[in-house]
This record gives structure tokens, sequence and C-alpha cells, in this order.
């Protein structure tokens, strides 16, 4: 997605900052997010494999061990190059997704050079998917990419687009995705709820970087009706929106709090330094050794 101006890299992830001009104080939604551990050895090592297994130069490697470390190594970053890549592509399709959403606001935008560049990438079918989409839902956008802040937990973040569809307000993510043997858009992971709902929870909204002004968030759903929470996926083949579940939403918050005190506490015993040292033997036995 877009980089937001008040957002930095740290060695603690990802943290929003008050201003342009303030340090940054708390992590992003995504990085709370990712404190849940995910497994992803099974898929490296399929990556790899599938790499080795179809590298052209395999044939003319073998009996010889050198060669074949060095076609190793190459097979063994298949998993992060394919995420690397993926997330290009992500964020080509959503300053596409942002260009369209601004333009209809009557903010400066360029949709037009947008999907230029995703046309060097043979990416043009993600934007002609995502304009039907736009035209069918008859999506009237309210905000895009918006940062919101939220003290009481302390945490912030960057929502894609807060837009009415159907008469609702609807907080929306999307969502690039590849397609499955079936032709389908693949499914849109579960997390996202956490990303969805902890974006609806926040209490401020930002009005003005530089200064460093913030306004009342006012899509809480505390009082009045709440608004919808939206994950589109967005393919080459279709756009599949998906809507997180009334239901499950206080589960999610409340994973998604107990995760960003895993966040504090991990943060906290990076700053303490190294947890163990060296130990040598006590006095009195170190004196009969000698």
């Amino acid at each position: 997605m877009t980089d937001p101006r008040l957002a930095h890299a740290t060695e603690f992830g990802r943290m929003y900052s008050r201003s342009l001009s303030q340090p940054p104080e708390v992590p992003s939604i995504t990085t709370v997010i990712a404190q849940e551990a995910q497994d992803m050895t099974g898929w490296s090592g399929h990556m790899a494999a599938t790499e080795l297994i179809r590298d052209t130069r395999l044939s003319g490697a073998l009996g010889s061990p050198g060669e074949l470390r060095s076609l190793a190594r190459h097979a063994a970053a298949a998993a992060e190059r394919f995420r690397d890549a993926a997330a290009a592509r992500g964020d080509r399709v959503h300053h596409y997704a942002e260009q369209v959403a601004r333009s209809v606001l009557g903010h400066s935008a360029d949709p037009d050079a947008a999907r230029a560049v995703l046309a060097q990438h043979g990416e043009t079918r993600f934007a002609d998917r995502f304009d039907q989409w736009w035209q069918l839902y008859g999506v009237k956008p309210i905000a895009a990419e918006v940062t919101v802040w939220n003290h009481t937990v302390g945490y912030a973040g960057t929502l894609d687009l807060v837009a009415e569809i159907g008469g609702r307000t609807c907080i929306l993510d999307f969502k690039t995705k590849g397609v499955g043997r079936d032709g389908r858009a693949k499914p849109v992971r579960d997390s996202v709820v956490m990303q969805l709902v902890a974006g609806m929870r926040a209490e401020e909204v930002l009005v003005d970087p530089v200064s460093g002004t913030w306004e009342p968030w006012p899509y809480r759903g505390d009082s009045g009706e709440m608004p919808l929470l939206l994950a589109v996926a967005v393919s080459e083949t279709e756009v599949v929106p998906v809507q997180a579940q009334a239901a499950g939403l206080r589960a999610h918050w409340r994973k998604f709090w107990a995760l960003r005190q895993v966040w504090e506490h991990s943060r906290e015993v990076t700053e303490q330094g190294h947890a163990l040292r060296t130990l040598g033997p006590p006095p009195a036995a170190a004196a009969e050794v000698a």
C-alpha cells in the first residue's frame, strides 16, 4: 500500500508518529497483527523445490557440487523473491485504487498514470476488474488512505478506503490476490478482520501531518449504525468483497489487544539488551582448582 507520511520503519516494526516533526510512538496495525507467528516453512520448501526443478541449469550442474550449491542457494530464496514481487504488485494495485477514489473526491490524482504503470507490468486486468466492481457496487468514496490513531491501546494505521455502498458506510481494505487453479481469486485470510476492527476502533483521524492535527474518528460504531467492515480481494479475473461478521468482531478485537501486549513486552525485552551472561565458577571452587 502507499506509504503513509507518518509511518516509519524501525527495529520494532513499522511505527507511527503524531506529526512529521515527531518521532514514532506506536506500532502500526499490521505490525501488531504480525506478532502472531505464521508457519510458512512448508510453503517456503515447496517454492524452493519448484524453483530448483524448473531451473534449466540443473542438468548441467549435475556432478558439480559447487554449481549445485549455487543453484540450491538461488532456489532457497524463491519464497522471498515471490513475496517481494507480490508486495510490489500489491502496491501498484493499491495505488490505482487510491487514485480512482481520490479522483472521484476531487483531490489531486492521476488514475491514468497509475493504470499505465500497471500496463508496464502486464497487470491492467487488475484495474479492469476493479473498475467493474466499483461501478457494479456503486462505490461512493468518503475518504482514501485514512491515517487513524488509538491512544487507549496504543496503535495507528492507514485504512485504504471509507466509502458509502448501498446506503451504508463501509471501511474497506483491498487485498491483491492471485488466481487459483479454479480461475477464482484466492481467499482473504481471516486475520484481515483484526485489521478492519482495529481501524474501526480508532479514536482519531489525521487532518494535517505537518502540524500534527487530528480530529475524533467518527466511525467507531459507539453510537448509531456500525459501519460495514469489508475486505476486497482484487484479482485479474474477479473482485470478491467479503464482510467481517459482526458476531466475531469482539473476539478478533480481543485477539488484536493481546497481540499489542505481545509487541510491547517484546520491545521491552529487546531494549534490555542481552538476557544472559556468562557465569564463572564460585571463588572457592576456583581456588581449589588452582
